[in-house]
């Protein structure tokens, strides 16, 4: 290898001015023009075709999207913030909502739910209903001589019981789905403003390099009159 091999494989970056591989550089006309003015207003010298770090492109990636929710929201919240720089970083923000509630379950958060599970279930009502069935025609059969006769005083307390404490453990399942299900919606909101700052992103990458094709096609054109007046000349 020449001396001089691997420094001609590195350039610096014109606004950190480190010297960096030219795979970690990135040429200013390639990027999108909203995200190209937001340098040059902090860079008025930069030339058009300058080499800028991705960390640089990155970081100004992230204040360009700060910048836009602010703009269309008045303030941008910490959620927001997440996303921009998820968009800067590359970061997934999809979360398994489900895994990390049976990851912090506790054993009381275990027994309401499978109690609440059960008891919404048609295997409760219709085991209950034997229950009472059995409950009932045993208590009748031995007359005065059953332990619970008719009007079944004992059977009235122990349903009293079973409601009073099944309507909190129901409570206790219910406020932890409402939980899962605020955290759900805030993931989903995370991925569809991600989602669709990226779609816009697209947008405006794939209109400037239309724009950049049109302009050198038109360049090409211009050239090849201009090859054919010499040629007639």
């Amino acid at each position: 290898m020449h001396p001089n091999g691997s420094s001609s494989n590195k350039a610096s970056c014109a606004i950190t001015g480190r010297d960096l591989p030219r795979k970690q550089l990135v040429n200013l006309e390639t990027i999108r023009p909203t995200l190209a003015d937001l340098i040059h207003r902090d860079h008025p010298g930069l030339a058009h075709d300058a080499l800028v770090s991705r960390s640089e492109i990155a970081r100004y990636r992230t204040r360009y999207v700060e910048e836009l929710l602010s703009a269309e929201t008045g303030d941008i919240s910490e959620i927001e913030r997440r996303v921009a720089e998820s968009l800067a970083t590359n970061e997934t923000l999809a979360e398994n909502v489900e895994e990390e509630f049976e990851e912090k379950r506790s054993f009381g958060e275990v027994v309401s739910d499978h109690l609440a599970s059960f008891g919404g279930s048609w295997m409760f009502i219709l085991s209950f209903l034997v229950l009472l069935g059995v409950w009932i025609a045993f208590n009748l059969a031995r007359g005065i001589n059953s332990f619970d006769p008719y009007p079944f005083i004992l059977l009235n307390l122990i349903l009293s019981c079973i409601a009073a404490l099944q309507a909190p453990v129901i409570m206790m399942s219910q406020k932890r789905q409402e939980a899962k299900d605020r955290l759900r919606s805030l993931n989903d909101y995370q991925v569809n403003l991600k989602a669709e700052l990226e779609i816009r992103h697209l947008h405006e990458k794939l209109d400037h390099l239309i724009s950049k094709q049109w302009q050198r096609l038109a360049e090409i054109q211009q050239l090849q009159l201009e090859i054919m007046q010499d040629r007639r000349r």
